[in-house]
């Protein structure tokens, strides 16, 4: 068997420019393959961690996953806001730890506007129970000397052109139905926040109470008109009881995980009004079942890639047969038989596609550690080296056994060939 082999290899030598494409070929396939197995794990984990160290998110009764989406993705609207009463008793349930309010609707140049409160940035984590961190400047303060103060995510500040002491203005709506400006009332840049990979990124953070301040010469959503002679000034806003009266949602931890379900079934049977607890991490992975195909279909193209590799190993070496015929008829003629023959083009084609994988698998892992800072700063993906998942040793192995499969093709068409035809071939 050794001899054999080193005859494949011997063989491979001397017909190593062809074989040096169809391995780099196989190589991109692999890298390919895991390359998008690692990045559509990634994601998901990004995805699934959008929001980590909430226990439950609080809303309005409509479906958790719309749930979700307006208050973690800021994608829509809610149905209904829920008063600032009901969630004062939630923090009020021995069980739970801290609330954080979110009032969302309004926007800015196309990204949502969220009004919180400053415990928002020592509460919200993503990731890995990781922290909001301040790449520049401070977090609003939340008083109403500090009422026209913003903190705007890395996105926005990175697209926009953004920094500490701009100016900015919102707008009433949410981008894709905007009805009018609070132009009178101009907020100040003081924080921006490093970049996440989850929607905080595109966000503007401002306060409960400037929120309260926006709207107060606005009715039914809509401003009054001049006429009618109300028109607050941004300083005398301050002067105006700014506590609001209702939220869009509200972040919730609690003081032992054991007790979810106890405050979920509290929340769900609220009497004073209908709403809606979800455990961010189920209602995710049930939003990402909606979303999920399109990784599939990624993973499909990229397996049809390595295909067509494999298939141009195939097609090279049956290509070059009709020109070894004579050589393959020598080897019978000392001696070998025709299954010597047949492993002999299947070892070939299994060092081929061998060197090709581990190539591949190589440039994948020296792409994420290349390319992961490079991802986590211009799109959030965060890209770690790390050992090998089962699903990615599942490809390598598939990518393995396809090629030592492909192989067996050539060998079986030279294995049926006579040792008089490969004397004197036909031409």
């Amino acid at each position: 068997m050794s001899a054999l082999l080193h005859v494949a290899l011997k063989s491979a030598l001397n017909r190593r420019g062809t074989l040096a494409l169809v391995m780099l070929s196989i190589a991109l396939a692999t890298a390919l393959l895991l390359g998008l197995e690692r990045l559509r794990t990634d994601i998901r984990s990004s995805f699934s961690q959008s929001v980590s160290g909430t226990d439950l998110v609080v809303g309005a009764r409509t479906s958790p996953v719309q749930l979700m989406l307006y208050a973690v993705f800021r994608v829509g609207g809610a149905t209904n806001n829920i008063g600032m009463d009901s969630v004062r008793a939630i923090e009020a349930h021995r069980a739970v730890a801290w609330v954080v309010p979110l009032s969302l609707g309004d926007s800015h140049r196309g990204r949502p506007v969220l009004g919180t409160t400053p415990a928002y940035f020592e509460r919200f984590a993503y990731g890995d129970q990781q922290k909001l961190a301040l790449a520049q400047g401070r977090a609003f303060a939340g008083t109403l000397d500090g009422l026209y103060e913003a903190v705007i995510g890395a996105e926005v500040a990175q697209a926009l052109g953004y920094g500490l002491g701009r100016k900015i203005t919102l707008s009433h709506g949410s981008a894709e139905v905007l009805t009018a400006e609070h132009a009178d009332k101009p907020f100040t840049v003081v924080g921006v926040l490093a970049r996440t990979g989850t929607p905080v990124d595109r966000t503007v953070h401002i306060s409960l109470q400037a929120i309260e301040a926006i709207h107060l010469d606005w009715v039914g959503g809509a401003p009054l008109p001049a006429a009618a002679g109300v028109k607050i000034a941004p300083e005398h806003a301050r002067k105006f009881d700014l506590e609001p009266k209702e939220v869009t949602a509200a972040l919730v931890g609690l003081k032992n995980r054991a007790a979810v379900f106890n405050v979920q079934r509290f929340v769900s049977g609220f009497e004073a009004e209908a709403l809606l607890a979800v455990l961010p991490g189920v209602a995710l992975d049930e939003l990402w079942a909606v979303v999920g195909p399109g990784e599939q279909a990624l993973l499909a193209i990229s397996g049809l890639v390595a295909v067509v590799s494999l298939a141009s190993l195939v097609a090279v070496v049956l290509a070059g047969l009709n020109e070894r015929r004579r050589e393959l008829a020598v080897l019978r003629a000392v001696g070998a038989g025709p299954r010597h023959v047949l492993w002999l083009l299947a070892a070939e084609g299994a060092m081929v596609t061998l060197a090709g994988a581990l190539l591949g698998a190589l440039a994948a892992a020296l792409a994420v550690v290349l390319a992961g800072p490079w991802l986590q700063q211009q799109f959030g993906i965060t890209l770690l080296p790390a050992a090998p998942t089962v699903a990615q040793w599942g490809l390598f192995g598939a990518v393995l056994a396809a090629g030592m499969l492909a192989s067996l093709v050539p060998g079986w068409r030279a294995y049926r060939l006579s040792l008089a035809d490969g004397l004197s071939p036909r031409t």
